[in-house]
């Protein structure tokens, strides 16, 4: 008896944990924001950067599912797991950096409307890009730990 890609997709573990880590993740942004700041911001679930990386519980979930399922002796692990340090130093390199430079070149403009004509004002960058290697650590450690759930437990 064969089954359908869509029973097939809707019965793919290591996809919806690594989905749930990342929902997770946003989630307790989203909290954090509330308990750290007292103001709620449920826009943060859609946003990109801040604690903990979305993106980091994302792919760890999936590694450690997948390391848990094949084996970490699997081309398959070998995959997921470049693909997860990929995904990682990019969050805490490139678009960390780019955070920064944004915040920088926001300055900027702030310093140059009142030297600059009349009417200069361009859109600010958005900031909060990347994420700090505790961001990522946090991240990490919820992906991993929704995939032990999912995979040793249920």
């Amino acid at each position: 008896m064969t089954t359908s890609p869509l029973d097939d997709l809707l019965g793919n573990r290591w996809l919806w944990t690594a989905v749930l880590a990342s929902t997770g993740a946003q989630v307790l942004k989203v909290l954090l924001i509330l308990l750290l700041e007292r103001r709620w911001r449920p826009e943060a679930f859609m946003e990109t950067g801040g604690m903990p990386s979305s993106h980091s519980a994302m792919v760890a979930a999936l590694t450690t599912g997948v390391a848990i399922t094949q084996g970490i002796g699997s081309p398959l692990f070998a995959a997921s797991a470049v693909f997860a340090l990929i995904v990682m130093y990019d969050a805490t390199g490139v678009r960390h950096s780019s955070g920064v430079q944004a915040r920088l070149l926001n300055d900027l403009v702030e310093e140059l409307r009142t030297v600059v004509r009349e009417g200069f004002a361009p859109l600010p960058l958005r900031v909060l890009l990347g994420h700090t290697y505790l961001e990522v650590l946090v991240g990490t450690l919820i992906g991993v730990g929704m995939a032990f759930v999912a995979f040793r437990v249920l």
